[in-house]
Order: structure tokens, then sequence, then C-alpha cells
């Protein structure tokens, strides 16, 4: 029988539970299945340690436990011995519809269970660090991090807040002055850049088409770039964007490519939801079929 761990966060809330004891129970039809509740790198590190022979690990929940784990296997070793699976129970499940998984929690173990999989790339960055699922710099990241102080004074609140902050960021930041590169051609547009966004999945955000063509398993990053600059132009990007619409538009520029070079400005980075601090260089490579996933 396929032995599997199902991984899931130690801090979730007890509102939680209920779920996953249902996941679990699901898993439990067709696999020999082991709970394991983490809540640090550490702790994730030691789980795999703990389980040399496992077959799959599947991870209960969203987009940044997805890449906790992912980014734990590789650093392990192990990413390309051992099937990973997802049950999306977070705020974000981004990638989970870029695979078509269900939204209900149940029908998605019962994919782990029926055993498909699917060969997934995975895109490395400078620091050696995954992104499971996409990347992005400019307006977006600076708009999160102006946001962050009130998410986190006001709870709930605070995202309506925060909502209204990135609006009108958005619409205010300058662009910036970006030496682009892909697959070492430089790109030659001169305007400022309000965003660069590439990636492996197709939605930011609980569901933002930003990447809209992207193939988690064709071997080559997507790759967004937005020159946009008057206001009015911003507004309607933004809702192109919702629309997945926005690569067609004259002031972006959307291609694909195995390795992507920005420099220029410093600026953030928001990647598999995490904000970084500004930097002057960023840089993202593929790993194509790095790992295995079970899939619909």
């Amino acid at each position: 029988m396929t032995s599997l761990i199902a991984i899931a966060n130690a801090d979730a809330g007890t509102s939680d539970d209920a779920a996953v004891d249902e996941v679990v129970a699901a898993l439990g039809e067709g696999a020999d299945v082991e709970l394991v509740r983490t809540s640090s790198p550490d702790d994730l590190a030691e789980a795999l340690a703990q389980h040399p022979d496992v077959d799959g690990v599947v991870v209960l929940g969203g987009d940044g436990s997805l890449h906790a784990v992912v980014q734990a296997m590789r650093d392990a070793g192990r990413l390309g011995e051992v099937v990973v699976g997802l049950v999306p129970l977070g705020t974000g499940n981004d990638f989970a519809a870029t695979l078509g998984l269900p939204d209900g929690h149940v029908e998605a173990a019962r994919i782990v269970v029926a055993g498909r999989t699917r060969a997934i790339d995975v895109v490395v960055d400078g620091r050696d660090t995954v992104v499971v699922n996409a990347a992005h710099i400019g307006i977006g990241a600076e708009a999160a991090a102006a946001a962050r102080p009130w998410k986190k004074a006001l709870g709930p609140v605070g995202y309506a807040v925060g909502a209204a902050l990135t609006g009108l960021k958005g619409l205010t930041t300058p662009g910036a002055r970006l030496r682009i590169t892909v697959d070492g051609k430089t790109l030659t547009r001169k305007e400022p850049v309000i965003q660069v966004a590439i990636g492996n999945g197709r939605y930011v955000g609980g569901g933002a088409p930003l990447l809209p063509r992207a193939d988690p398993s064709d071997g080559l990053i997507d790759v967004s770039v937005s020159y946009t600059e008057s206001p009015r132009r911003r507004i309607a990007y933004a809702f192109s964007v919702r629309r997945g619409e926005h690569h067609r538009r004259d002031d972006v520029v959307y291609l694909r490519g195995t390795e992507i070079d920005v420099r220029g400005d410093a600026l953030r980075c928001t990647s598999d939801g995490e904000l970084t601090e500004a930097s002057p260089r960023y840089s993202w490579r593929i790993e194509p079929a790095a790992m295995t996933m079970y899939v619909p």
C-alpha cells in the first residue's frame, strides 16, 4: 500500500481540525497515512528525516504551505524522489487552481488516492529559494508592503484598509528603470516598468490570472512586464489582469524563457506570497520536471 505523510500547519485554528480529520480519513481509504503537524522549517526537516521511505508527502494548506514543503524537500535532496500531493486548505490556493484541483478538501484528497501523477517544473531564484507558483516585483509588492502594518494591526478590518492602500499606491508609485534579460536577450523597451511577474502558476492573490498562459510542465518560466504609466492606463491594466487579458495590451510584454535576470532600481518582491526586502537585482531559472505531483 502507498505510504503517505500528511503535513498540516500546527498553528492553524481549531476550526481547521475537522477538515484535517476528514482529509486524513479520505487519504486512509487507499493509503497508509500519518498526520504530521509542523510550524517551522526545522519541523519540516525533522518530519522528512523521520520518514525516509515514504512514497508521498501531502500538503494540507495553501500556496505558502506548499512552498515551505517543496523547499524542505529540495533542501533534503528528496524532491525528485517523493510524490507531492496538495489538498487546498489555505487562504490562497492559487497553484491548486492551476493544477485543476477541486475546491473541496475531501475531493482533493481522493485525487491523491487515485494516484495519477504529473511532472512539475520548479522555479529557483538567485538565493536558491524555490518559487512554486509566482513572484512579482513592482507596484503589487510595493503596495503589499504599504498595507502590511494595517493588516497586522487591524486583523480582518485591516485587509479592507490594505486593499484601499494597494489601489492608491498602485496609481501613484512611479515606474522603475530596469534592465530585463530573458535567456540572454535584453528587452529593448525603455519606458519605466511598473511590474515584472514571473512564474509557473497562472494565478495570484486568490484567483487573479497574472500569468494566464503559464503551464507548470512546459519547462519554461512565463514572464509578464508592464510598462503602463498613466493612472488611467493603470486602472485599465488592473481590470485587464482580473480578466486575464493584460498580456494582449500594447504596454505589456509577455514571453517565456528558462533564465530571467532583472537589474536596476531597488524593488521589493512578492514570492509565493512572501514579501522580501528591496533589491536592485533578481534572477530566476527553471528546473524542468523537478518534482512529481498528484493531479486530476
